[in-house]
């Protein structure tokens, strides 16, 4: 880890210890302080000292913790399918998520154009994230400052998909269950119907034998089609496994 030596205003060393608190930790257990503000160091502000590094290491970390949660709650569970929810639980979107519900965006340093990409939003949400809980880890060696309060995330998103039969990939689903009564995929119609950054800036529509199955927003095109799958998907298997006009 290169030499960074920046915690010296108490301006911003009040800012990370409220982050801190806001955790559910206390500001006196043993922490990195400079690790933590290179973690919410955009490299929009520098090139060299940035949460680049950390964000390596933390990919390693969230995945650890996911996979210890997994282990614990659900030890009946195949391996396969350990996989599977752990590919979602330290997905961009969740990651992001979580930190957007500690409000970590308000203390990430970012600089330059970075500023105003609302697309790059979620990508740097998730990777300072990654870069703080690398930034805790480091701090102990250890999961004792990340478990408590990432704990409860995880497990709820984990609940949620374990009880999804499409494991929230409504997409893949939607797909084999076409290939399977009907050996053809599905078809996407997709049209820009909001401005960069919006929630709905993307509609889609997705199609099955000229049959139009379901439509959804979304902030992009990928996710519009996981949501006009989704409205397909649950609307087959509530017809169980028939669609409208059959």
């Amino acid at each position: 880890m290169q030499k960074f030596n920046r915690v010296t205003h108490p301006q911003r060393q009040h800012q990370l210890e409220k982050l801190i608190e806001r955790l559910g930790l206390s500001p006196q257990h043993k922490i990195a302080w400079q690790l933590l503000d290179l973690a919410l160091t955009h490299p929009s502000v520098s090139s060299q000292d940035n949460y680049e590094q950390l964000e390596f290491v933390g990919d390693s970390v969230v995945r650890l913790a996911a996979s210890e949660l997994l282990f614990e709650t659900y030890p009946n569970a195949p391996v396969g399918e350990f996989a599977a929810v752990r590919s979602i639980l330290v997905s961009d979107r969740i990651l992001a998520e979580i930190s957007e519900s500690y409000g970590l965006g308000r203390y990430l340093l970012v600089g330059g154009s970075a500023t105003r990409d609302r697309l790059g939003e979620e990508s740097r949400l998730a990777d300072c994230f990654e870069a703080v809980l690398a930034a805790l880890y480091l701090s102990t060696n250890t999961l004792e400052l990340i478990r408590p309060w990432l704990d409860p995330h995880l497990l709820e998103r984990a609940t949620e998909i374990f009880n999804d039969p499409a494991r929230q990939n409504y997409k893949a689903a939607l797909q084999e269950w076409t290939q399977s009564c009907y050996k053809i995929l599905p078809q996407y119609k997709v049209n820009e119907t909001g401005y960069a950054g919006d929630e709905g800036r993307f509609t889609a529509s997705v199609w099955l034998r000229d049959e139009q199955l379901g439509t959804g927003t979304g902030k992009t095109i990928k996710a519009a089609e996981q949501a006009a799958a989704r409205v397909a998907f649950l609307l087959v298997a509530k017809n169980g496994g028939e669609t409208d006009n059959e």
